[in-house]
């Protein structure tokens, strides 16, 4: 936890304790596994710092390649605590989580698909691999889409597009048009509905992205066949 001596934020910020700790309580993954609830809370404390907006796009990028924390959780808190800065706050995570999948890309496609048949040979789930691909080749942007917008972790979906060699482009633009989704919808709440955007959050707003990702999925496959 950064030292409340050195680094806390002026008064003005409208992060406080009790917000951290809810936010903790309230995120199903800290329920689940609570033995992460420290890191969690490690986390949420750079909120209350002068350096929120660097630690935001640290969580952003890392979150993006292997950090186990959601940067949701951090930009949840930032945005309520000042929902004035709330479209900044939801820029700069767009903007590093972006990167972060793309570094992600990249690094599966060095590593690449050989590497993911040992893994899943270990597992001995290699046939997996062949159908992984196919089904990739054919659905990856939707894919990317959807971990992009939803909770599904987007993480393992950037490693998997790099290994499979999805195209750059097609994964940036996947990207591109569906993570400032999740982030900017978060911002828009806070912004507009202050403090009363949490219990939306909280209860309603993974389910609207997976909805919402369905419609879409809904849309491409009914022009496809039509």
């Amino acid at each position: 936890m950064p030292s409340e001596d050195d680094l806390r934020r002026p008064p003005d910020s409208g992060v406080t304790d009790a917000l951290i700790e809810e936010e903790v309580r309230s995120h199903w993954l800290a329920r689940v596994f609570s033995p992460v609830r420290r890191l969690y809370e490690w986390v949420l404390g750079w909120a209350e710092t002068r350096y929120a907006g660097t630690a935001m796009a640290a969580l952003a990028f890392s979150e993006a390649i292997f950090f186990p924390v959601p940067a949701d959780l951090l930009l949840v808190a930032l945005c309520l605590g000042r929902p004035k800065r709330s479209f900044r706050w939801a820029a700069i995570c767009t903007f590093w989580s972006i990167v972060g999948g793309m570094t992600a890309w990249g690094l599966g496609t060095v590593l690449g698909r050989p590497v993911l048949e040992t893994l899943m040979g270990y597992l001995g789930r290699q046939a997996l691999v062949a159908e992984a691909d196919a089904l990739f080749k054919e659905w990856g942007f939707l894919a990317v889409g959807a971990s992009a917008l939803t909770p599904i972790p987007y993480m393992v979906f950037s490693w998997v597009a790099g290994t499979l060699s999805l195209p750059w482009w097609k994964f940036l633009l996947a990207s591109a048009l569906f993570r400032p989704l999740r982030f900017l919808a978060v911002g828009a709440l806070a912004y507009t509905l202050g403090e009363r955007a949490k219990r939306f959050i909280d209860k309603y707003f993974n389910l609207c992205t997976i909805v919402l990702m369905l419609l879409v999925i809904g849309v491409v496959v009914l022009l496809k066949v039509l």
